[in-house]
């Protein structure tokens, strides 16, 4: 694994609006809204405050941000 890489990778809406969630590589569910992604980070002992939505360094947003949730134009 890439240590230079954020820690949560959050991957592309799928056409029901959940985005998959893995944090150190490892699988953590699917998130169907924002708070959802700040509680995997809690269960997972990283930051989970607001702030934490925008950190490069801790969050990939991968086919849109924090604000994408669903599939559709």
């Amino acid at each position: 694994m890439d240590d230079d890489r954020p820690p949560v990778v959050v991957y592309p809406p799928s056409p029901d609006g959940g985005r998959h969630v893995t944090i150190h590589g490892e699988p953590v569910g699917t998130a169907n809204s924002l708070f959802d992604v700040l509680e995997f980070l809690r269960r997972a002992g990283l930051p989970a405050e607001d702030t934490a939505i925008d950190d490069p360094e801790l969050i990939e947003w991968r086919g849109g941000g924090p604000y994408d949730w669903n599939n559709t134009p």
